[in-house]
C-alpha cells in the first residue's frame, strides 16, 4: 500500500479573499494577516515523514513554498473535494482545511489509524463542519458528497450521511472563523 496522502484545501493568502466571517470582525488585512499565520504554521506543523503533504490550492498557480502544491481546479468545493481525493487514492487519504489551527501531527496519526479500522474517520468542527475526513483506498476511489451542505453547521452530518454513518468520529476541534475564536487562539499560541 501506497504512504498515505494528507491534503490540505487551501487559499493563496489574499487581502480580501476567503476568510468573509473573520474579516467582518477585524477587517480584511488582519484577517488576511491571521490566515497568512495560520497556514503558514499549520503547513510547518504537518510535515511528517508518515505521510505525503499535498496542498490543493486556489488560484490553481498559487504556490506555497517548500511544499507540495496542485490546483484545485473548478467546480463547487464537493467536486473539488472528490478530484482531490480520488487523485491520490493509491494509499490511504485525508483531506483538512486550514481553519483549525489545533491540527497536529498526532490527531493526523490517529485519523489514519481510525480510518484503517473502519475505513473512513471524520473529525467534527465545533460550527458544525469537519476539520478532517480520513479515508482508506477503497473508500477514496469512491467518495461522493451528495446532500451536502457546505459551510454551514449542517456540513458535518451531512456528510457523516453521506459516508452511510460508516466513520469513526474524532475530537472535536475549534475553527478560526470570527473575532473571538481568533482571540482565543492568539492567547493559546501566545501571538
Amino acid at each position: 500500500m501506497s504512504r498515505p496522502t494528507l491534503i490540505v484545501f487551501a487559499r493563496a493568502p489574499a487581502i480580501g479573499v476567503g476568510k468573509s466571517r473573520l474579516a467582518r470582525d477585524v477587517g480584511a488585512v488582519e484577517a488576511w494577516r491571521a490566515y497568512r499565520t495560520m497556514t503558514a504554521r499549520l503547513l510547518r506543523r504537518l510535515r511528517d515523514p508518515r505521510w505525503r503533504l499535498v496542498v490543493r490550492i486556489t488560484p490553481d498557480a498559487a504556490r506555497f513554498p517548500g511544499v507540495a502544491c496542485e490546483g484545485q481546479g473548478g467546480g463547487d468545493l464537493d467536486e473539488r473535494l472528490r478530484r482531490a481525493i480520488r487523485a491520490h487514492a493509491r494509499g490511504p487519504v485525508a483531506v483538512i482545511g486550514t481553519d483549525a489551527p489545533e491540527v497536529s501531527r498526532a490527531r493526523i496519526a490517529r485519523a489514519f489509524e481510525a480510518a484503517r479500522r473502519t475505513g473512513a474517520a471524520l473529525g467534527p468542527a465545533e460550527d458544525g463542519g469537519f476539520w478532517i475526513l480520513a479515508l482508506t483506498p477503497t473508500r477514496a476511489r469512491r467518495i461522493a458528497f451528495p446532500g451536502v451542505r457546505w459551510s454551514t453547521p449542517d456540513a458535518f452530518a451531512d456528510t457523516q450521511a453521506a459516508l452511510g454513518g460508516q466513520a469513526t468520529v474524532l475530537e472535536v476541534l475549534a475553527d478560526v472563523d470570527d473575532g473571538a475564536a481568533l482571540r482565543a487562539w492568539r492567547r493559546r499560541e501566545r501571538l
